[in-house]
């Protein structure tokens, strides 16, 4: 048995929502074993001990849009992107991921699904999880492109990824690109795959029609790529905040402005809101040249671009989207934190499993301070960092 002591423990109340228990001992091995007051701690019971010394105690943290980090891409289709962008995730707090992959020639896609369905029979668990894959694209709407390459935008077929329905686990469409035939969404829902909005055109009525009527639950990257909010045309964002669609956000305060993210948090229900990073292989390597789906980008400071000046991805890490949310809504950490932990894994199905500190849980822990700078991490109950 091991333990976490002298930490403040963020576990659900009975509404389910995030508390701080002070006082208390987290015992674990590859799972949550017992959840104690230090009173009843016995240290003789423990093989291993951490000392939080005052700092949170949370679940990890659950990425569901990255492309990748340190210089690794999804697309490089290998198992060593793949493991590598796991490690430095896991370094921000991040304990399970999606790989998203791009809009691509389909060649290039199933081998990066076949790199991830692989990756994740033969993960050592030496990083964050891969729980699956996100595609975004490539059935999409050229006019809201963003990064992505226009010349393999293609009509949404569920046959062209069917044999990948067991490691897909969402995908990103336009909505109005399916004129009105709900048949691939139809498909993706039988096979457990989330559907969301994006990089699409459509709508404030095409865009509740999709939500309320045909089963897509989720909005990609809210505000980005997508018809904007407007006082006579609500567009996509107008339809997410008045739905109970999931939604994705990028809080690095450039793909989002801090007012808008207030916004949202006061017009959306809470359990309905999902931080993200949506990074590339330029995030934590600081100012210069990179690459995104074979284009050129160039980052300076938080913001990268192409060489037309489009935003191309981010440089985020999750441990600074939550720090930046918080602040921008002068809100608790406990409250927040549930938007990279419980509300992800809710939607993924998971949270029986992941997403909170409960008994029974997988063992997946990330210790970190007021500033929710990273001291410590623990995947499947080992130690990582």
């Amino acid at each position: 048995m091991k333990a976490i002591i002298n930490g403040r423990v963020l576990i659900p109340d009975r509404d389910g929502h995030f508390k701080i228990m002070s006082e208390h001992a987290v015992l674990y091995n590859e799972k949550i074993e017992d959840i104690l007051p230090m009173r009843r701690f016995c240290q003789q019971q423990t093989e291993e001990i951490l000392d939080a010394e005052g700092s949170y105690i949370g679940p990890g943290f659950i990425n569901m849009h990255i492309h990748g980090c340190a210089g690794f891409d999804v697309m490089d289709n290998s198992h060593e992107a793949l493991k590598n962008i796991g490690k430095y995730q896991a370094e921000t707090g991040v304990t399970a991921f999606l790989p998203t992959t791009m809009t691509y020639d389909f060649p290039r896609i199933y081998k990066a699904l076949d790199c991830i369905k692989d990756f994740v029979k033969n993960d050592d668990g030496k990083g964050a999880a891969v729980l699956g894959c996100h595609m975004e694209g490539p059935f999409i709407n050229s006019e809201r492109k963003g990064a992505q390459a226009a010349e393999d935008i293609a009509a949404a077929d569920f046959a062209k990824i069917e044999k990948y329905k067991d490691v897909i686990r969402m995908i990103t469409i336009a909505p109005e690109m399916l004129h009105d035939d709900c048949t691939f969404v139809e498909q993706c829902r039988k096979n457990n795959i989330i559907v969301s909005i994006g990089h699409s055109s459509a709508d404030y009525d095409t865009a509740v029609k999709a939500i309320k009527e045909q089963g897509i639950t989720h909005v990609t990257h809210l505000f980005n790529a997508m018809t904007p909010l407007h006082h006579r045309k609500p567009g996509i964002a107008g339809a997410a905040m008045d739905t109970n669609a999931y939604c994705e956000l990028i809080a690095d305060n450039v793909h989002v402005h801090p007012a808008l993210q207030r916004m949202l948090y006061r017009a959306k229900d809470k359990d309905r809101i999902i931080l993200i990073t949506d990074s590339m292989r330029a995030c934590m390597l600081g100012d210069g040249e990179s690459e995104l789906g074979g284009q050129k980008v160039f980052v300076k400071g938080q913001k990268a671009v192409l060489a037309d000046k489009t935003i191309a991805g981010s440089v985020l890490t999750m441990d600074r989207a939550i720090a930046n949310f918080a602040v921008n809504n002068n809100a608790g950490l406990p409250e927040v934190i549930e938007l990279a932990t419980k509300n992800p894994a809710q939607e993924l199905g998971m949270y029986d499993r992941i997403g909170s500190i409960e008994k029974g849980k997988q063992a997946d822990i990330v210790v970190f301070g007021e500033d929710v700078r990273i001291k410590n991490v623990i995947i499947k109950g080992q130690l990582f960092c």
